[in-house]
């Protein structure tokens, strides 16, 4: 059998699920990486209700737990939490982002994660970026029609983040960066 002759097999989808974890509002994104091209899958936000720290914690993990069992994802990419100024919005933050992990490792899924300097430096090329510029890349860069909302953006530039190895635009074929801008 002659094996040049064959021709070379798709790759296979991952399906990655993004998180930007917060205590009142945490972003998720779902996409899907095939061979190096990105394609959407959902995204949403998910809005905990003012009340005790157990119960925001729980609607966290179970919301979680339904977009991972509705979408299927392989892979889940996280952020990681800076310290703020604040100790005590650093200590809900890092709660909540635990009830995130909480949810993917209760499915056996891999979890990466990615600082905020890693993921805007991965989806802007450019590490400062403000919430403006990830969003609107992360509609061109996975061509959305409409422009995502700040924690939804977020947690898809953590996914195309993880997409890339953290490597971000540099392997993505045919696409340069200037200033933080695809050119």
């Amino acid at each position: 059998m002659n094996h040049s002759s064959l021709s070379p097999l798709p790759s296979s989808p991952v399906r990655i699920l993004g998180i930007d974890p917060g205590l009142r509002i945490t972003g998720f994104g779902v996409i899907d990486k095939v061979g190096q091209q990105l394609h959407y899958v959902a995204s949403g936000c998910i809005k905990t209700p003012a009340g005790e720290l157990p119960e925001r914690l729980k609607v966290i993990l179970n919301s979680l737990g339904m977009v991972i069992a509705q979408h299927q994802p392989n892979q889940v990419a996280i952020e990681k939490v800076f310290v703020n100024v604040n100790p005590q919005s650093t200590l809900l933050l890092g709660q909540a982002r635990g009830a995130a992990i909480c949810a993917a490792v209760l499915a056996n899924l891999s979890v990466g994660e990615y600082t905020a300097l890693q993921v805007k430096q991965a989806v802007v090329g450019n590490g400062h970026a403000d919430k403006e510029q990830v969003q609107l890349m992360v509609q061109r860069l996975l061509k959305l029609s409409g422009t995502p909302s700040p924690d939804a953006a977020d947690a898809l530039a953590c996914a195309i983040c993880h997409a890339h190895g953290g490597q971000g635009l540099g392997v993505l074929a045919g696409l340069h960066v200037k200033n933080g801008r695809l050119i």
